[in-house]
């Protein structure tokens, strides 16, 4: 092998590093292919009677994320988790969640949450 030979891929290497065209995204639905995929049956239009469940502040609900409505999702960390609501702000909620060391306040739409059976 030549200098010039080696020169050149190293150069070459060297660029891409530099524009970052190896660099990973780490966009917002990062790793979300089977996180927040949904069933077959369940794909399609969401269902109205789930938009109009009111909630009202100190209710328990649980975070599951629409994949179908991007507006008002919250981040993929907080799916499956419970909270409560603290307010409705607009058109969303505020939804308090035990984080690991301070509450975390989540704001998610109402496609985005789902009531808590209290059980007795």
């Amino acid at each position: 092998m030549s200098r010039t030979y080696i020169r050149n891929l190293l150069a070459r290497n060297f660029l891409h590093r530099r524009i970052g065209l190896l660099r990973r995204s780490k966009g917002f639905r990062t790793k979300t292919r089977t996180l927040i995929s949904r069933k077959p049956r369940d794909r399609g239009k969401q269902p109205l009677g789930r938009l109009l469940i009111p909630y009202a502040p100190g209710q328990t609900v649980r975070i599951m994320i629409n994949p179908a409505v991007q507006k008002g999702m919250p981040h993929r960390r907080y799916h499956g988790r419970v909270g409560l609501v603290a307010e409705k702000r607009g058109r969303s909620y505020v939804v308090e969640v035990a984080g690991t060391k301070t509450p975390r306040i989540i704001i998610a739409r109402p496609e985005h949450i789902t009531p808590v059976e209290e059980s007795n």
